[in-house]
């Protein structure tokens, strides 16, 4: 697959590489960083949900390849490529997992190469598209994936870029369109254990970048997982969803609230 690389301005701040800057890439410029840092310096718990979040989604792929056996993921609003990237930790485990990426930021189209990686055994790919267009998501995404097997839907951080509750109908829609026997990974920010400064964040944020956000309680995420069955431990802290510690102590709690949902 051949990328188009659009010409990107790097004396602008923009939130995919701000995000990649806090998760330790180097994928972003300096005004990322001053940007970052700031946001940061307001609310330091940031960077712990960054990395938490990415754990999460280790974790629950690990947990639908190892358990569940799924063979297929669409990712969407996967931003720029990381370490432990979707197809990186279902390829080490089964190497034929086919996984498709979504997004409609440029800044990450211009890094695609990196997500299309993939095992010989297996296959990836890379859509350009927008959350908000569910039928062309899903219309693209059948070219590499089988819809009449199961699937798992991952939509990490990405809800909060659709700030009214028009975004319950459109996961409604990609949620329709799985099989029986797929599942749903899905978390995003809250405003419950510093609400100041998560509010804080916000508007930091929304200030710097192109693509405003909008922080959800645990109940308004919850109502994605309407009609699905989540699995335990249910809608928690993404730190607390199947730690990998084995200690008696819980983690700590990150203003980030996740699950894994199965449809049946």
């Amino acid at each position: 697959m051949s990328v188009h690389r659009p010409v990107i301005n790097s004396n602008v701040p923009h939130s995919a590489r701000i995000w990649n800057y806090w998760l330790g890439g180097k994928d972003c410029y300096e005004i990322d960083r001053q940007v970052g840092d700031q946001i940061a310096g307001a609310n330091p718990a940031i960077l712990d949900i960054a990395r938490e979040q990415r754990a999460f989604l280790v974790r629950a792929v690990e947990y639908l390849v190892t358990e569940a056996g799924i063979r297929q993921f669409l990712d969407v609003g996967t931003g720029l490529p990381t370490a432990n990237n979707t197809h990186k930790v279902a390829q080490r485990l089964a190497p034929e997992t086919r996984i498709v990426y979504t997004d409609h930021d440029p800044i990450v189209l211009a890094h695609a190469e990196a997500l299309l990686t993939s095992s010989s055994e297996g296959a990836t790919d890379y859509i350009d598209a927008d959350l908000r267009d569910p039928d062309a998501i899903l219309e693209h995404a059948a070219r590499t994936l089988d819809f009449t097997q199961p699937v798992a839907l991952v939509l990490l951080g990405i809800t909060a870029h659709v700030t009214d509750d028009s975004v319950y109908e459109i996961v409604g829609r990609l949620v329709d369109a799985l099989p029986s026997g797929s599942y749903m990974v899905l978390c995003d920010d809250t405003e419950v254990l510093n609400p100041e400064q998560m509010h804080l964040m916000i508007e930091q944020w929304n200030e710097a970048s192109d693509n405003p956000r909008i922080n959800r309680s645990p109940e308004q995420l919850g109502r994605f997982f309407n009609g699905l069955e989540l699995l335990e431990p249910g809608l928690v802290s993404v730190s607390r969803w199947r730690p990998a510690t084995t200690g008696s102590e819980a983690p700590a709690e990150v203003d980030d609230f996740g699950g894994v949902a199965l449809k049946r």
